[in-house]
């Protein structure tokens, strides 16, 4: 009978767990572009610091640093953004899926141009490996 128990225990904390992690959404406008996968989004008058989820992009000082941090300016700088999350990072961060008014997703921007790659211990979309390899087969392309 106990057995009987926990098993129902484990179905219900099972059926209830995604629940759990619904997304949170904010909308602000970008206020700054640190580099290539992080952002500051102004929400009722405070800036919110946005890591981009799923990908990772070159620093400021490294090779391609400032370019990749340039191509996402041109996406989203000085507009307004939707980002859904459910997490923060251990600095705080929002670690968020972030839209633009017209709908295009930064992260696969980003991969679709090569100015970031998939972060391969923290991707969640399915879809991104696809989008980077496409990227880098044209780019082979590109080359010859």
């Amino acid at each position: 009978m106990r057995r009987l128990k926990t098993i129902k225990l484990f179905v219900y904390a099972a059926l209830l767990y995604p629940l759990t992690l619904q997304a949170t959404e904010l909308k602000g406008r970008v206020i700054r572009v640190l580099d290539g996968d992080t952002i500051e989004v102004l929400q009722e008058k405070k800036p919110v610091r946005i890591r981009l989820a799923n990908i990772d992009a070159p620093e400021k000082k490294q090779a391609f640093g400032n370019w990749s941090a340039n191509q996402l300016k041109s996406l989203i700088a000085g507009k307004s953004v939707t980002v859904s999350y459910t997490q923060k990072d251990q600095y705080g961060r929002i670690i968020g899926r972030v839209f633009t008014a017209t709908g295009t997703e930064a992260s696969l921007f980003m991969v679709r141009i090569g100015a970031a790659w998939v972060y391969e211990r923290y991707n969640t979309d399915h879809a991104l490996p696809g989008v980077q390899t496409q990227a880098r087969n044209q780019k082979m392309k590109d080359n010859n």
